[in-house]
This record gives structure tokens, sequence and C-alpha cells, in this order.
């Protein structure tokens, strides 16, 4: 009896366990609830992290328009020293044009200018002497760079951020700055400076019966003059007034002689430029006179001319024009120079004294130079190549000549009055010169593989030195002159017409921004 119980309790046993192996688990009660929370803590999390991107996009982007408006600033400011006061106003000026021209925030806030944000030093070091704009312009003359700090420009650096705010109410507002420093490495004046033959900025030459005409610094707009042989002092001995200006000497010092050797100038000569910050505001190292014998054929580059190949073509192309306008074959002259070879107006002991070396002489001027009518047409040598004659009555004082057409010219009709009895043939209409000629007999282009070459490379930026006294190691430069190479150079002429006097500010030259 017992036993059958023990069998029939073994068999309800195995029954159940096989019941129970044929049944599905149970689910778990609270699994839904689980993912819920997970999903919730990865949600707050991604939310995190798209405020914090959004908030370090917002400081990232305000940096970059802090950097740009930094550096325009700086850029646009550095253009404008030429060692003056005034230049230093206008480098203010400058400055606050360009931040006034930008915006932050996606563009859509103008940014406020004070004149604390500009400093001025001697050296691009940011940790040397930087001086506001009022000490500047008590000593101008040595101050080459500018700063700018967006810092003092107010409210530009301050960001609200959207979620960084929460973790830290000290990130609320984000305050970024930025800062460039900026100053001139060149400056496009060649390294060969003459006398100016008259220290007066601008006078007026009477040539009757017409009207006067305009002469600056002693010269004569679309006058030609041979610049290795002019001396303006008038005193015996005669001293001939060109000079080699040392393209690495800072303003006020005087350099290294290994810098004024031909084979250290000879690159600056095929440029064009200096190495140097400026020329004005204080004295530049010189040494007389200008080798041009040494350094004629870096000069000639301009004109297609590579010989010993002195200087590389990319960085010293040839002109867009390189014809040369010699005297023996002017087609816009009616009566042609003579003697046949004269490039230039002759000096003012006339036809027999074409070297400008007669017994006595102390003063070399040309013929053009003496009062009218200044020797006859023939002695005067090519006219207006390049530029034009101006009336006195078109110069304001104090007033820049207007750009781009410059002052109002005489026309071809004053010829007469203007240059001993010279008369005009085919001289090209309007506004042209024959050197802006594209086409004709006034044109010729450069070698295929020099193409298309650098309009304005025959123009020359020759400093304009005040001679009294005769510099020796150092000169003061009074203005700019602009030189039209009419020929290519020998080794004893530099012929070239004179163009006008151009503010030291609108040269050109490499304006950079330093760490």
């Amino acid at each position: 009896m017992e036993a059958r119980i023990c069998d029939s309790l073994q068999n309800t046993s195995r029954y159940t366990s096989l019941y129970r192996l044929r049944q599905k688990p149970a689910p778990f009660r609270n699994q839904r609830g689980g993912i819920a929370v997970i999903t919730a803590i990865m949600i707050i999390g991604l939310v995190g992290i798209c405020g914090l991107a959004l908030d370090l996009g917002l400081i990232y982007n305000r940096k970059v328009e802090l950097r740009n408006v930094a550096n325009a600033a700086a850029l646009g400011a550095a253009k404008k020293l030429n060692g003056t006061p005034s230049g230093i106003n206008a480098a203010v000026a400058a400055a606050a044009s360009a931040v006034a021209a930008l915006k932050y925030q996606y563009d859509t806030t103008a940014f406020s200018w004070s004149d604390s944000a500009i400093k001025f030093s001697t050296s691009p070091d940011p940790q040397g002497a930087w001086v506001d704009a009022g000490t500047a312009a008590a000593t101008p003359g040595r101050f080459y760079y500018v700063r700018v700090r967006t810092d003092q420009l107010p409210d530009a650096g301050n960001v609200r951020t959207l979620l960084m705010g929460v973790v830290s109410p000290d990130f609320v507002t984000v305050t970024v700055a930025s800062e460039a420093t900026a100053g001139r490495a060149t400056i496009d004046a060649a390294p060969l400076a003459v006398c100016a033959m008259s220290n007066t900025p601008n006078s007026s030459r009477a040539n009757p019966p017409g009207p006067p005409e305009l002469v600056q610094y002693g010269f004569r707009r679309g006058v030609s003059y041979d610049l290795n042989n002019l001396a303006p002092t008038g005193v015996a001995p005669v001293l001939r007034a060109n000079f080699l200006v040392n393209p690495l000497a800072q303003p006020g010092t005087p350099g290294s002689a290994a810098d004024v050797q031909p084979a250290s100038v000879g690159p600056y000569v095929c440029t064009g430029t200096l190495g140097i910050p400026r020329i004005t505001g204080d004295t530049i190292a010189v040494v007389p006179a200008f080798p041009l014998a040494s350094l004629y054929k870096q000069l000639n580059s301009r004109f297609d001319q590579y010989a010993d190949g002195l200087c590389n073509f990319h960085a010293a192309p040839p002109d867009v024009n390189v014809k040369s306008y010699f005297s023996s074959a002017i087609p816009w002259m009616t009566i042609p120079p003579s003697p046949t070879s004269q490039q230039t107006a002759l000096c003012n002991g006339g036809a027999a004294d074409v070297t400008c070396t007669a017994p006595g002489r102390t003063k070399l001027q040309t013929i053009a130079d003496l009062p009218a009518p200044g020797g006859p047409a023939a002695q005067y040598g090519p006219v207006w190549a390049y530029a034009k004659a101006v009336p006195f009555t078109t110069y304001s004082p104090g007033v820049p000549e207007p750009l781009p057409n410059g002052y109002t010219t005489f026309t071809t009709a004053s010829w007469s009055n203007l240059y001993g009895g010279q008369t005009s043939a085919g001289y090209p209409g309007g506004s042209s010169t024959p050197y802006k000629a594209l086409t004709g007999v006034n044109f010729s282009a450069p070698s295929a593989a020099h193409r298309p070459g650098a309009k304005g490379r025959r123009v020359l930026n020759v400093p304009l030195l005040d001679c009294a006294p005769m510099p020796s190691n150092s000169a003061t430069v009074l203005a700019i002159g602009k030189f039209f190479m009419t020929v290519p150079a020998t080794a004893n002429t530099l012929a070239a017409e004179f163009a006008g006097a151009v503010p030291v500010d609108s040269i050109g030259g490499k304006v950079e921004l330093f760490p």
C-alpha cells in the first residue's frame, strides 16, 4: 500500500515537471519602466551635449569675428603711418573706419569704436612699449607698428550662452577677445634718390602768354630729365645729385656697409622696392652717388631685358608696354629733338653743353628749368610720353591730387608756350598718353614668355631729397617723385620723365600682420 502511494506521488511529480517545462517563462514586469528611465537620461545628456556644442560654436564664431575686425583695423591703420602727426591721426581714422564696416553676432550687430583700442610702437614685439595716439603723434618719426585690441571695443567680446549658465552662473556670459599687430615690411620706392631741384612743394611757372604751369620740387611734369646728371645747389664744385638708398637700414639708423654693395642692392633695383617700412619721418641712410654703371641692367628689366640673369621676371616683370621712345623716332612731336640722340631736355648751356660739363658750371639745370622761353623746341627732348603738364590753377594747397585721373591738364595747343615753340602732330586724344597705347607705333608688348607684364613698371618712385646742404651719409626725404623711364638706361644715363610728386601714404608696399 505504501509502495503504491509513493509511486503515485512520483508520477504526479513527473507530470507536474513536464507541465512546467511546456509553459513560457513569465515576463519581467518592470522592464518597460527601466527603458524609459534610461531613455530620459540619454535625452538629458544629448540635450546637454547639443547645448554645449551650440555655446562653444557661439564662442568660436565670436572669436573669429573679433580676429577679423582686429586684422582689418590693424592693416588699415598701418598703411597710413608716414612719420607725421597727421599719419597717426589717419591711422586711427582708418582703424575706426575698418571697424565700422564690419559687424558681429552673425553680422547683425555693429561694432562701436574706441580710440583706446589702438596703440603704436617702434617695434612689433608684443612685450614692447605701446603708446596711445596722442603720445605717438608727439614724436611720430619712428612709430611703424599698430596694435588693435578688441577687448577695448564696447560689448563686442561678451557672448551670452544658451545652456552653460545652467552649470554655473559664471558661464552665463563668456568674454572673448582678439588682437592684431601690423606694420609695413616694404615700400615701393626705388633705392635711387635724387636731390629736389627746389624745396618748394608746388610753385607757379610763367609761360606767357598762356596760363602758369604747376612745378613740383623744381620739376616740370611731362619733361624728361637725366637722373644721373642733376645738381641743384649752385655751389662749386658741382656735386652730382643722385644717391644710393640703403634698402635695409631703418630710418634714423646708419645701416650696414654690406647692404649698399651692388650685389646686395641689385634685387631691390629689379623690383623697385626698399625693405624698410617707410622713408619719411626720419632721415634715411644714403651713399653718394648711385652706381648706375653697376645697376643699369637691373633697371632695364622693365623693358623685358634680363641680361646676365640679374633679375627674375616673376618677381620683377616687364612693363605691359616696353616701347622705347627714342628721340629720333617720336611720332607725336612736330619738331624733333636735336641732336637726334637727345633723350632729355638739354642743360642750360645749350646744344654745345649736352653733358652739362661746361667750365665753371655749378648748377646742373636743363633749359626747361630756365625762365620762358627756356630754349628752342628742339632742345626739350621727348615730352608727354607718360604725363602731361598741369596748369597751376588746378592745384589747391593742402588738397591731395585727385585720384585716379589726377589734375586737369594742359592740351597740346599749349605746347608752343610751354616748350619754346614746339607743336604736336598725332598726339593721342582725350586723357590718353603714348604709353597707354595698346596697339600701334607707340606700343610694344613684352616677349610671349614674360606676358602680360605689369602696368606702370617703368615708373620709378624716386625719393626727392633735401640737399641743402648736400647729404653725405643720411638725408631727409621731402617727397617721392614719379619718374617714367622713356628708354632703357645706360651705364651713364637714366632718362626719365617727371610725372608728379605723390603722397607717401599712397605709395604701395607690403603691409603684414606680425605674431
